[in-house]
Formats: structure tokens, C-alpha cells, sequence
């Protein structure tokens, strides 16, 4: 018997042979760059969970949890992988107190249907990722990637409130709890997210829910010049509205955006064709709330001289407002060799973006250009061809931007690249000040390196 049929059946006596497969065309489904695991699994409980991370510790075997498998892309490619551990089977919501205003669900229940089980409520999650139609909810926490609406409901940590886990010993842990004011031990649970599965595995999430709004529109200004358009975009965020979110773009961006809403809504199009700079400004509440801020934006884009405005109906916002939530997974099928960057700053300037477009005007290379509130941008390098000498250009500009983002004390990650340039950069870039102390959480929540061994910086 071949060494994958008797790790396969010693599997199916711990989980049940229904929940384990190893045909070569369910490993591709769950390959990690060149690297596909040895055996997948699905189960259906967080005591099976444990069970197979306790085997796994015990065999030394690599483990990597997923989900839906959007963003499995992520990091690094793993150094080791055996097992592939499916989490769509954990699906339930276990807890839900709309007085209360929190939700305890599964990590593999899919952010697509709790929104529908919330809004039955009139409540959501403001977890507004990419992929979200299909995209679950442990794996949204665990990309740690970000949310549109992360400017008027911040970040996830800020509503996250426990987690059930399994950590790298097989044993089942649990952070915080399920009401909002409980200040009991430390937040760990808060760890969990943008940690790629790398310290344990997400089995349950405690989330605070927020009231559904009444209403969300949106409204584009066009701007010929990055000045003109950069000062507008900082003159909203700091009028005090309540703008959910407000986001900067380039043509190269705009021009793609427009066309990615092609089939749904054409006129948003047309708007985004004019070229130049845009700023999207998208808000929510009620009638009066609403006239208050279309009222406002019209007075503040006429004093900043846009060029073209245009105030969105509720469909096209919502179309508007999905294709920037997407935007992390249009951009990256954007061209057959393209390069997608997050870069966080202290601060953007006016010549900091100058500086990121003059880097990358390269032969072969195109950029589009996204700056969302939080001072975090996206850059898409778009190269037309595959051959070695884009692939050298794509190097030589990428080494260059972490090096300029980090003399500014900012960060930048690599989101999604070819396999041959993560051979040669990492995504996460140089190594952190704090990576001794990235490595003691690591070794006090996987001390046998199981999980997902090298996706996370500096190889951990």
C-alpha cells in the first residue's frame, strides 16, 4: 500500500472515509502555488478538527485550513503541506441575540448567507471583503484583508468580540465570549486575524452585528489633476459625515472599475470613462441623513472645481459599491502577468503618489491606482506579456517600491504575484523590528509548526 493510501486510511478511521479525499483532481482544487496537499478533508465538527490537528501534530504532518479558497493565494507558498482541512461543513450559526446585537457562527458558514439571516433581522456584518458572495467567514478573518466599510465600522477587530480555535497541540481554545462588554483575559482572539491559519484553526467566530441602514448611495467626482482630486478626498474625511467610504482612484483604475460594471450598470460607466482622477464617496442612513450628504458633496466637489459629478441611484450604488469591495480579485485577472500591492503610509501626500506613478512608468508595465481611507492604497502593475523580460521589469519595481515605502516608515505587502517573482521577494517584504516577538506567539500557538509553516512573514 502506497504511502497516501495508508495515511489516507488511517484518516478514515479517525474522520469516516466520507470526509476524506486524495484524487488528484480534488488536490489541484486546493494547490497552493506549485504545492498541493497530500490528502483533503472535511469536517464536520470542531471535535474533528481536533482530532485531525492532534494527529497531525503527532505525525509531524503540515496542515492549512481553508474555506472557500479565494484568497488561499495569500502570503507565501507554504514550505510544507500534507493535509488540506476544508472548513465549508462548519456552517451554522450557533448563537444569535438580535437585542443583544451579536452573532456566534461557524468559520465556514458563508458571508453571503449570514447577511441574508442578519438582514431578516434588519442588522449585517460590516465584513465587506472580496469574493463576498461566496468568501466565509473564517476565511475573511484570517486574510485579514480589507473591508470597504472599514472607515465608518473600522476594522473587524474593532467588532470581533471571541473565537473558538484549535491551536497547534489539537487542543480546542477559546477568546473573549459572546456579549459585547466582557473584559475578562486578553483579546487573543484578535491574533487570529490576517494570521493566514498560521497560529491555530478559526472553528467559531462572536461578532457585535450593527442595524441595518435604511438606505446607501454614492457619488463620483471627476478631477483632470491628482492635486485637485487628493484634496477633495481629504477635505471629506475630515468634514465629520459619516461617509462609509471614500476612495481615490486613477483613469488606469477607473477605466477598469467601469468596465468590470459593464453588465450592471452601464451609466456608472460612462461616468468612469471620462479619465483623470475620481473620488467615490459612499454613505448610508436615513432619507434626511442622506439628502444632508448628497447636499454637501454637491457644495464641496463645486468649491474643489470637478470636473464632472454624478450622484448614484440606489442600484448603481450598490453595483458601484460591490465592484469596489472586488476590486483585490478583478485587479488580479486583470492582465496574464499582474502584480497586486497593499501599501499603508503614515500619511499620502501629493508627491508620495506622484513618486509610486513615476516608479512605475516601466516598458511593458501599466498601473492602476486605488487609495482607500485608513491611508491604505492599492497598486496594480499590469504586464502584457509573460516573457523573461517583464518578469525582470516586474522584479526591478517591485524591490524598488518596498524599499521607498519602507524609507517612509509604511508597509507593503504582495497580494497577488506570479510564482517566480514570490521565488525571488517576498510578499511580506524585509523582515520587522518585532519579529522575535512574531515568533514566540507562533511557538506558544503551533509549537510543532504544523500550520501552514512559512506562509506568514519571515517564513513563520
Amino acid at each position: 500500500m502506497s504511502s497516501v493510501a495508508t495515511l489516507s486510511a488511517r484518516l478514515e478511521k479517525l474522520v469516516g472515509g466520507d470526509r476524506v479525499r486524495f484524487s488528484d483532481s480534488v488536490l489541484r482544487d486546493y494547490a497552493i502555488g506549485a504545492l498541493a496537499p497530500t490528502v483533503v478533508l472535511k469536517p464536520y465538527s470542531a471535535a474533528e478538527v481536533a482530532e485531525i490537528v492532534g494527529f497531525a501534530a503527532a505525525e509531524k504532518l503540515a496542515l492549512v485550513a481553508c474555506g472557500s479558497r479565494s484568497k488561499l493565494e495569500l502570503g507565501m507558498p507554504p514550505q510544507r503541506y500534507d493535509l488540506a482541512l476544508d472548513m465549508t461543513d462548519l456552517r451554522q450559526i450557533a448563537h444569535y441575540d438580535p437585542g443583544d446585537l451579536t452573532v456566534s457562527v461557524d468559520a465556514g458558514m458563508p458571508l453571503g448567507e449570514l447577511a441574508k439571516s442578519l438582514a431578516a433581522k434588519n442588522q449585517f456584518l460590516p465584513l465587506a471583503v472580496p469574493c463576498g458572495a461566496t468568501a466565509t467567514v473564517g476565511g475573511a478573518i484570517a486574510s485579514g484583508i480589507d473591508s470597504t466599510l472599514r472607515l465608518q465600522y473600522g476594522p473587524a477587530r474593532d467588532f470581533l468580540i471571541g473565537a473558538e480555535f484549535v491551536d497547534g497541540t489539537g487542543k480546542l481554545c477559546k477568546s473573549g465570549g459572546r456579549v459585547v462588554k466582557n473584559v475578562t483575559g486578553y483579546d487573543l482572539h484578535k491574533l487570529l486575524i490576517g494570521s493566514l491559519g498560521t497560529l491555530g484553526v478559526i472553528t467559531r467566530l462572536n461578532f457585535r452585528t450593527f442595524p441595518l441602514p435604511e438606505s446607501r448611495g454614492a457619488f463620483l467626482a471627476a478631477f483632470p489633476s491628482l492635486d485637485g482630486a487628493l484634496n477633495y478626498h481629504v477635505s471629506l474625511l475630515n468634514s465629520g459625515l459619516p461617509f462609509s467610504n471614500v476612495e481615490l482612484f486613477d483613469g488606469e483604475f477607473a477605466g477598469r472599475l467601469g468596465r468590470n460594471l459593464n453588465r450592471r450598470a452601464s451609466v456608472v460607466e460612462e461616468s468612469l470613462a471620462a479619465g483623470g482622477w475620481h473620488v467615490c464617496a459612499s454613505f448610508e442612513g436615513n432619507a434626511a441623513v442622506m439628502e444632508r450628504i448628497q447636499r454637501e458633496l454637491r457644495k464641496r466637489s463645486a468649491r474643489a472645481q470637478a470636473s464632472r459629478t454624478q450622484t448614484l441611484d440606489a442600484q448603481s450604488s450598490e453595483s458601484l459599491n460591490r465592484s469596489l469591495r472586488d476590486a483585490f480579485d478583478w485587479l488580479r485577472h486583470a492582465t496574464p502577468r499582474t502584480t497586486l500591492l497593499r501599501i499603508a503610509l503614515p500619511q499620502f501626500a501629493s508627491g508620495d503618489i506622484a513618486e509610486l506613478q513615476e516608479l512605475v512608468k516601466l516598458p511593458l508595465l501599466t498601473s492602476a491606482f486605488a487609495l482607500r481611507a485608513c491611508n491604505v492604497a492599492y497598486l496594480a502593475l499590469l504586464a502584457a506579456s509573460e516573457d523573461g523580460q517583464a518578469n525582470t521589469v516586474l522584479e526591478r519595481c517591485v524591490s524598488e517600491l518596498f524599499s521607498r515605502v519602507e524609507a517612509k516608515k509604511g508597509s507593503a505587502t504582495i497580494l497577488h504575484a506570479s510564482l517566480q517573482l514570490k521565488d525571488r521577494i517576498s510578499a511580506w517584504g524585509t523582515k520587522r523590528a518585532d519579529f522575535p516577538l512574531m515568533q514566540r506567539v507562533k511557538r506558544a500557538f503551533d509549537p510543532n509548526n504544523i500550520f501552514a509553516p512559512g506562509r506568514f512573514v519571515g517564513g513563520l
